[in-house]
């Protein structure tokens, strides 16, 4: 069958880790016809239907550096695809916004896409976590400075971070003293017209913050622990961070147990929720990660497992 994949340019592809890659990998061997576009290439136009205006058919090659050959290209309407998986990375911006409006219209006229445009528009990822107070540590989301100093001087060490960053961009630790307090927020929050998120600071950071990946509801047995290196706060893997796979914890498994079955049936077939120690902290839903560390590390073939479901979802 055909799947069309939106995603970001391939030769920008760091293919020995990047996920997408594993997908596409694994739908290959099983002989699935790999299509590519950016979405930028979405079109729509009243009387027709949604169309990749420049997809590619692709195969791979095997190799590392030139690892894919284009042996068609042509427009595509997104419902003669069997399915459309959205792989395009953050930011979700405003063009994010709008190929998710494209990517529903393709939805009306047939196509299955994954995840579903609607549930990537209802689960910004930062704020997706408000919905299961139970499982997240003390949390403010606001515009305002006086608010972030109050909780502040509650909790006295805390973390503030955009809404909107990736990677880790963006992400301050304010310590007891305060220092610099003011100049963050006003840098991140724009003077009051940003809304931020602050969090009480886990110390639990030092052994990771691990990205556990639910794929249909069910929650990879094993997560990546990206631990921050030095003197840096921050796990990802952007900034630094060192990935260590490692099998999940009781508590990722309650928090996976809770939650996965609730973001499946909205019609997320893959999540990646992060967890620093037992506290749940974001629900990634746009273009989750980790695949293939995990398998290197472990064994493990996370990719298999996603196109099992992939397909399995398709046939239903």
């Amino acid at each position: 069958m055909s799947l069309l994949f939106v995603a970001d340019p391939l030769e920008a592809f760091k293919i020995y880790k990047d996920t997408t890659f594993a997908m596409m990998r694994e739908a290959a061997r099983r002989g699935h016809e790999l299509w590519v576009c950016e979405a930028g290439d979405l079109v729509w136009r009243k009387g027709a239907r949604v169309v990749a205006r420049r997809a590619r058919a692709i195969t791979l090659t095997g190799e590392a550096e030139r690892w894919f050959d284009v042996v068609a290209e042509r427009e595509l309407a997104l419902a003669d695809a069997r399915a459309v998986l959205m792989r395009k990375d953050p930011p979700f911006d405003s063009e994010y916004f709008y190929a998710t409006h494209l990517l529903q219209q393709a939805e009306r006229e047939g196509a299955r896409v994954f995840n579903k445009p609607a549930a990537l528009r209802d689960h910004p990822e930062k704020l997706a976590i408000l919905e299961f107070p139970q499982w997240i540590p003390p949390t403010l989301v606001t515009r305002s400075e006086q608010a972030v100093r109050a909780f502040h001087a509650e909790h006295r060490d805390i973390i503030v971070k955009p809404l909107d960053g990736m990677g880790g961009m963006g992400i301050f630790r304010v310590g007891p003293d305060g220092m610099n307090l003011g100049a963050i927020v006003e840098t991140i929050g724009n003077h009051g017209a940003t809304t931020v998120m602050v969090q009480r600071f886990l110390p639990e950071i030092v052994h990771g913050d691990k990205r556990v990946l639910l794929i249909d509801g069910e929650a990879v047995p094993y997560c990546l622990a990206r631990i921050p290196q030095g003197s840096e706060v921050r796990g990802n893997l952007a900034v630094g961070g060192k990935g260590v796979a490692q099998a999940l914890s009781e508590g990722d498994r309650k928090i996976a147990a809770a939650i996965g079955p609730v973001l499946r049936e909205r019609g997320l077939l893959l999540v990646g929720i992060d967890v620093i120690g037992d506290m749940l902290t974001e629900i990634n839903v746009t273009s989750p990660t980790c695949f293939q560390e995990i398998a290197q590390q472990t064994g493990f073939d996370v990719a298999r497992v996603f196109v099992d479901a992939l397909e399995r979802a398709l046939a239903a």
